[in-house]
């Protein structure tokens, strides 16, 4: 008898099978819709609570930062500055949260039926390009606001390079999760850990300040931060202000290949024997 289709196990350190990824495209779909459906099922608002959340972020770091902190924002309106920010930082985090609860949350689902596992951290990277978008959206207008009023902001030409700043932040944020979530079905204190590191990492990414407002002398905790290159260079991009070391631009995307390496790697290890141990 000859098998339209042959499920085996994995025999190399890392099977992608694209092939195979293709096949499930309607399965990827599927996810993405169920994950959207889940999150804004019953609610009144619906996907405008993608535009409401990082604007009340927004006036609160303009308060907090901006009036009483006093940090400045390099001469970018504070709108874009601080909106900009939690955009980018939002989407990153996203994409790292999903990927990292890939297995705790799909334990029913991969427990039962066969399908690429890796069809699900695809989706909700798809999900979280598909949130951030809206609120690029909403980010366009505020600036074309700017840009009718004579504010000093000026995009360059590198702007239409925004979606390798999409395809860099969402790859680093899913590789550093599907590691976290390899590695979460054996040690579940490592959720908290995890929960605890983005909290604090912020405040070491320039999402609330420029990076000009750094003094030289702590520098290195940004070249170690393979967030804080995306995020300064989508400024260059689209405001016209800012600097980055191309150093700290080549060791984020150094940092961004590992972490996608590794996180395929032990998510293809992982998904042939986390059943035993979740």
């Amino acid at each position: 008898m000859d098998w339209d289709l042959t499920v085996s196990s994995k025999h190399k350190l890392l099977e992608l099978n694209l092939r195979e990824l293709l096949r499930y495209r309607d399965l990827i779909l599927m996810f993405f819709v169920r994950d959207f459906a889940t999150v804004y099922k019953q609610t009144v608002l619906g996907p405008l609570w993608y535009i409401i959340s990082p604007l009340c972020s927004t006036l609160v770091y303009a308060f907090a930062f901006g009036n009483i902190a006093g940090i400045g924002t390099d001469g970018i309106p504070v709108l874009l500055f601080y909106y900009g920010g939690t955009m980018l930082w939002s989407y990153f985090s996203n994409c790292l949260n999903s990927g990292a609860n890939i297995f705790i949350a799909n334990a029913g689902v991969f427990g039962k039926v066969y399908f690429p596992r890796l069809s699900v951290p695809i989706a909700t990277t798809f999900g979280a390009v598909f949130k951030m978008l809206i609120q690029f959206a909403m980010l366009m207008a505020f600036l074309a606001y700017y840009l009718v009023t004579g504010s000093a902001v000026r995009p360059s030409g590198y702007a239409l390079l925004f979606p390798v700043v999409v395809l860099w932040l969402g790859a680093l944020g899913t590789g550093i999760g599907m590691i976290f979530s390899a590695l979460t079905t054996k040690y579940r204190d490592l959720n908290h850990v995890l929960t605890l590191a983005l909290g604090l990492a912020m405040y070491v990414t320039p999402v609330i300040y420029p990076l000009s407002q750094v003094p030289e002398r702590f520098y290195f905790f940004f070249y170690i931060n393979p967030v804080s290159a995306p995020m300064e260079l989508f400024r260059i991009w689209f405001y016209g202000i800012g600097h980055v070391p191309p150093a700290m631009t080549i060791s984020s995307i150094a940092v961004t290949v590992l972490a996608v390496f590794f996180g395929l790697v032990l998510f293809s290890s992982n998904e042939r024997t986390f059943m035993d141990v979740i």
